[in-house]
C-alpha cells in the first residue's frame, strides 16, 4: 500500500482551516491536494480529534 505525503495531525490541520472559513478551492491549491482528496479526508476524519 502505498504511503501518504500527508501525517493524520497534518490532515486534521487542513480539515480545521477548511472549518474555520477558508474556501475549499483555495485550501487545496495551498496544500498542493485535490478536492476529491480533499472531500475524502473529510468524509474519512470527520469528526475526529488529533
Amino acid at each position: 500500500m502505498r504511503k501518504s505525503r500527508f501525517t493524520e495531525p497534518q490532515i486534521m490541520a487542513v480539515l480545521r482551516q477548511a472549518e474555520s472559513g477558508v474556501a475549499v478551492p483555495e485550501l487545496c491549491r495551498e496544500h498542493g491536494i485535490s478536492t476529491a482528496s480533499f472531500y475524502k479526508w473529510r468524509s474519512k476524519y470527520d469528526g475526529m480529534d488529533a
